[in-house]
């Protein structure tokens, strides 16, 4: 008995210490986890209308079992406490599967599966987000609806800036996401 005590004390012990500090919780999808992600019917008309009464912007983020990216976004970006409680305090974000088979509604009451919808929107890479604004119209799907997308993974410094220059209307004043980027740094030394 005290050797199988002290053999799976080892196992624990080395299973703990093999898993880096910033990695991220993986769900039964095989889809990362993380607080801010909200579980929702996936019908994006109501999430957009529960966003907009958390005074909240709707981001979709779609990502796939085993993507590199997603876990480097997941370990380096997300969990930088900054980051995190920007995207807590500021987003309601809906999680897609790019090959998963769950029912998602689009703007214009589309209904398809999450790989079906992924390809109607054009994604190609992942982790992809669509940042939505406050209105849709209903004959708008969520690519041509989004006020910005982020196709891969990117640093934290771009990545919280895009976040910020969303929440901020940077679109609708005709600053270029560049150039606000360049402010910001500028700002920063």
């Amino acid at each position: 008995m005290t050797f199988l005590r002290s053999t799976l004390n080892a196992l624990f012990l080395g299973a703990t210490l093999a898993t880096p500090l910033g990695a991220a919780t993986l769900g039964d999808d095989g889809l990362h986890d993380q607080p801010w992600i909200r579980e929702t019917f996936k019908d994006l008309r109501e999430d957009l209308s529960e966003a907009n009464s958390e005074g909240k912007r709707l981001m979709i983020i779609i990502e796939q079992r085993g993507c590199i990216y997603c876990t480097r976004m997941h370990e380096e970006v997300f969990s930088d406490p900054e980051i995190a409680g920007y995207i807590a305090d500021n987003y309601f974000v809906v999680q897609l599967n790019m090959f998963g088979d769950v029912e998602v509604t689009d703007f214009d009451g589309t209904e398809l599966s999450e790989k079906k919808m992924a390809n109607r929107w054009g994604t190609m890479f992942t982790p992809t987000m669509l940042f939505m604004p406050e209105e849709v119209p209903q004959d708008m799907t969520a690519a041509q609806a989004a006020v910005a997308t982020m196709p891969g993974a990117f640093e934290k410094g771009t990545t919280l800036f895009l976040f910020q220059w969303v929440r901020e209307h940077g679109y609708e004043q005709e600053q270029n996401f560049q150039r606000y980027m360049v402010e910001k740094l500028a700002t920063q030394d």
